[in-house]
């Protein structure tokens, strides 16, 4: 792993942990504005709840005397029943805090209710609810004779929360569905005799309490045994102690705040990881491909990445990278082909020399012809090197063109002349074809040269007698100059074509002398000139060289 893979991770880690701490905080603050006032005087526990709801089918079905009843017969008393007088039914002392606290509570519209107001029979209301730090002890069956003389309601509620807790003040709980527990009737009642209807009746429901008949169209508060929420037991997988059968199940217990933390802290390293090692990957590869080249290996090493679909910007960068050493491997081909063809060239007239040197030393009679043949194969050299240099500082953008207003007119047919002159001592004729009265902006002599060259170019490869056409026509409506030399000789291979402007390019057409710069110098002053060059063959024999130059606006 590098140094950048390290950074990325580091970074990457630092935005999610930040993102984390302020989207916490910000949930944080909001729950602490909300609960301004914590609620710590109120028991909120579940056997609480259930508390709470037994003395409230007490106070609803039994009345005021039952619910005081109740409440006196309880090993230790934790339901108060205030009034609105702020009167406890039992006289003992509420705390304001904690009075303050239950009407916050009986307004929430929660799952849980942990304060019930319920109307007694007095026509008063009383707010149920369990102050916090007293503990709820179940009833055991010493405690059951205290509830003789009670009606039913409270004896249904009593036993509800007798089904809440075993004797020895842990809660019980048993996961038995809608199953009645014992003493309420049902399969699971071992006390009733067979075929004897329990107390919920002989369908298993509780029937009507204090009068209410099943059927008279009274309603009743639900029950425990009727498999509502807060009486149809405890929860899947909880543990009990009913009747004498214990049940054992795995028990749920809440998470603590640290563990999705911790969630939150692995998942926040695990995509670090892959988003540093995404993002480094490529760049890796990419230094690698560097080192690479700098050793000399240009080899292309990221064409076939993403099956060469176009991907992210580090995939376009390799790439790129591609083509540019593609383009680096072309001109470093290129200068080893030059290098060669220069010195092909230059051996030939080297060769010649000495030969000359030689024979004029051999024979001193005919030292005269050995120093025109010496003088001839110098000037030859001078030329190669001449085209050479102009070719290399084109090549090298060292040559600009100058931004001269030249009359097309006039080059044209300066060139035209000489060309005529240097034909008819071959045997050949150059014809002009069409008027060009424009103006294009560049340097006279290089695109002279140019023209020039090409024009050579179609005398040279010209059969004896054969005709040289040079055809001009300006384009008004595109203010394009269109310049065409036409010869009969043998013409190029199609496969060439594309290849006719390469330094030292030589037909396999073709049997005349020359360096095979020519055409390649045109090429670069065209080109410099904002102008192109294409080569074809012609309809029935010869080779038509066509150069497009932009007219002066």
């Amino acid at each position: 792993m590098g140094r950048l893979f390290w950074k990325f991770f580091l970074c990457i880690l630092l935005a999610q942990f930040a993102a984390t701490v302020g989207i916490g905080s910000a949930i944080w603050l909001k729950n602490r504005n909300q609960q301004t006032s914590p609620l710590v005087n109120l028991d909120t526990s579940p056997p609480a709840e259930m508390a709470i709801n037994a003395a409230a089918a007490t106070l609803e079905f039994g009345g005021v005397k039952a619910l005081q009843r109740m409440l006196e017969n309880m090993d230790r008393h934790r339901v108060y029943a205030v009034d609105e007088q702020e009167h406890e039914l039992l006289g003992r002392i509420v705390n304001p805090k904690t009075l303050q606290e239950t009407r916050v509570r009986l307004k929430e519209d929660g799952k849980r209710r942990v304060v019930r107001q319920v109307t007694g029979d007095d026509g008063k209301r009383y707010m149920l609810f369990l102050p916090s730090g007293e503990r709820l002890r179940g009833m055991d069956d010493d405690n059951r004779p205290l509830l003789a003389g009670l009606g039913g309601g409270a004896q249904m509620a009593m036993k509800a929360a007798s089904v809440l807790q075993g004797g020895d003040g842990r809660d019980r709980f048993e996961d038995r569905g809608n199953r009645p527990p014992p003493g309420f009737g049902g399969a699971g009642d071992a006390n009733r005799p067979a075929g004897a209807p329990g107390p919920t009746g002989p369908t298993g429901t509780i029937p009507a309490l204090d009068g209410a008949q099943a059927g008279d169209g009274r309603s009743r508060s639900p029950m425990p045994g009727d498999g509502q929420p807060g009486f149809g037991g405890p929860g899947p997988g909880m543990q009990g102690d009913m009747g004498g059968e214990r049940l054992w199940g795995p028990r749920f217990q809440p998470l603590g705040p640290w563990v999705p933390i911790a969630a939150a802290i692995l998942a926040s390293l695990l995509f670090s990881v892959l988003l540093a090692w995404y993002f480094s990957r490529p760049i890796r590869a990419l230094r690698q491909a560097f080192d690479a080249a700098a050793n000399g290996d240009l080899s292309p090493r990221f064409a076939n990445e993403n099956g060469g679909k176009s991907g992210n910007e580090l995939n376009d960068l390799g790439r790129d990278f591609d083509r540019m050493t593609a383009r680096l491997r072309s001109l470093m081909d290129g200068q080893t082909r030059l290098l060669h063809d220069v010195s092909h060239e230059l051996r030939s007239p080297l060769a010649r020399l000495q030969a000359a040197i030689g024979l004029a030393h051999q024979q001193p009679e005919k030292l005269s012809a050995s120093m025109e043949r010496i003088e001839r194969e110098s000037v030859r050299m001078d030329k190669l090197v001449g085209e050479l240099l102009t070719l290399a500082r084109l090549e090298a953008g060292a040559i600009k063109a100058s931004q001269e207003e030249i009359s097309m007119a006039d080059l044209l047919d300066q060139i035209a002349d000489d060309a005529r002159y240097e034909a008819a001592s071959q045997q050949r004729s150059v014809v002009q074809d069409g008027e060009a009265d424009v103006q294009v902006m560049g340097q006279p002599d290089l695109l002279g040269r140019a023209i020039e060259n090409v024009v050579r170019n179609a005398i040279k490869h010209s059969p004896d007698g054969g005709e040289v056409q040079l055809q001009v026509r300006a384009l008004a409506d595109t203010r394009q100059l269109v310049i065409r030399v036409l010869d009969r000789g043998p013409g190029v291979s199609p496969a060439d074509l594309d290849t006719i402007f390469q330094p030292f390019f030589r037909s396999s057409n073709a049997s005349t002398e020359g360096h095979g710069l020519g055409l390649a110098i045109a090429q670069h002053v065209i080109q410099a000139h904002g102008g192109s060059i294409k080569a074809s063959n012609r309809a029935g024999g010869g080779l038509c060289v066509e150069m497009v130059l932009p007219v002066k606006k």
